[in-house]
């Protein structure tokens, strides 16, 4: 069957094609798998509702949170790292494959969304037509002082299409010299980057150690921290050191085995990680009495061990981050517009190459983020 048989079918309300209603290319991800699940399709272009606007995708970022959607990997079934699961295709849906539960497939997915404003529902004033906008992908429907959350991408339809609708206030207008494929890195990468070191209070002076440094989430963590006049430590691959390095990094050093040989014990008082896996008790070593470690995803795997004598004997602090907090992105917003970070643009893909764009962020040969452009 066809992908537009195949959505006419199984939705024939949300996916009809009409000929009085216009229609926009997209890319349903439609179930847990490999490749097969990304249909690069036609689907009626969205119409905002009351507090909602409508953005042209001007350009939109390739996150291992889409791949590790499609794939279910946020289901307790899956105890690998991600780059061992990123070509799963088992023929079912995980029932709590995605980040609250079960994914609503078919869906469009694509976190990072630079956008322009076209279309505005009742109630909205601003941001007016016509203005550049960045969206806050994650959103506090219960309010800053509730941790409940919600994912553009993961939760409803994202901006891997050339139309997305958001509610308006998600919607942040930058104004910069930026170009759209610089301004889709943000998002995701940089505001997870930035909440992590909001939780775990990084201020000047402190000892910064970055796992990952070279992926998207951690380079940003490289830079973010620096801009708080933290010591950073980063790890990375050997063929990455360099351009690590130029992010402002004070040590580089290459990933190895065991941690210990080349960082001294109780040597470091903030860990900023997304990688997770073997190394982590590694990390808590690591720290110095009470050190932070905030961990955002778990790329190396899912599954650790942990010495609770080290973390009581040492009253560190662990940090969960997924939810953002209310600073996070009005902070990324200034630091773009008075030129405190930079973007970096690893790879274009149009955006009916996602599948092969997936593939090659999945070797991790690259520094920054991979954007994906729609037709315009």
């Amino acid at each position: 069957m066809s992908d537009l048989g195949y959505l006419r079918q199984n939705h024939p309300h949300r996916f009809q094609l009409s000929d009085d209603k216009p229609t926009m290319k997209a890319v349903l991800t439609v179930g847990n798998g490999g490749y097969d699940k990304l249909q690069y399709t036609e689907v009626p272009v969205p119409t905002p509702g009351p507090g909602e606007v409508l953005l042209k995708v001007l350009a939109a970022g390739v996150n291992n949170t889409e791949i590790n959607t499609r794939i279910g990997w946020y289901s307790s079934s899956v105890e690998d790292g991600t780059e061992q699961s990123s070509d799963a295709s088992d023929g079912g849906d995980r029932e709590d494959g995605g980040w609250n539960g079960a994914t609503p497939f078919p869906f469009i997915q694509g976190t990072d969304c630079c956008g322009e404003v076209v279309e505005k529902g009742e109630g909205v004033s601003l941001p007016e037509t016509g203005k550049r906008v960045l969206v806050r992908a994650c959103m506090r429907v219960e309010g800053f002082g509730s941790m409940d959350n919600i994912w553009m991408a993961s939760d409803f339809d994202g901006a891997f299409a050339q139309y997305v609708k958001v509610p308006a206030s998600e919607v942040f207008e930058v104004d910069c010299d930026w170009t759209n494929e610089e301004l889709a890195t943000i998002p995701c990468a940089y505001g997870t980057a930035e909440n992590m070191l909001h939780r775990a209070g990084v201020v000047a002076g402190d000892r910064v150690l970055v796992p990952g440094a070279s992926g998207g989430v951690g380079s940003a963590v490289v830079q973010l921290a620096k801009r708080r006049g933290a010591h950073v430590t980063a790890i990375c691959g050997a063929a990455k050191m360099e351009a690590v390095r130029d992010l402002g990094a004070d040590v580089v050093l290459p990933r190895s085995d065991n941690l210990l040989d080349d960082i001294p014990e109780q040597s470091v008082n903030v860990v900023i990680d997304n990688v997770a896996g073997e190394q982590f008790p590694q990390l808590l070593k690591l720290l110095a009495p009470g050190g932070r470690y905030a961990s955002s995803g778990a790329i190396a795997g899912p599954i650790t061990r942990l010495d609770m004598r080290d973390l009581y004997l040492k009253d560190l602090t662990l940090f969960g981050s997924t939810a953002w907090d209310e600073p996070v992105f009005p902070n990324l917003i200034r630091y773009i517009e008075r030129g405190e970070i930079r973007p970096l643009v690893a790879r274009t893909f149009e955006l009916k190459d996602i599948a092969h764009a997936q593939a090659e962020f999945l070797k991790k040969g690259h520094v920054g983020n991979f954007v994906l452009i729609p037709p315009q």
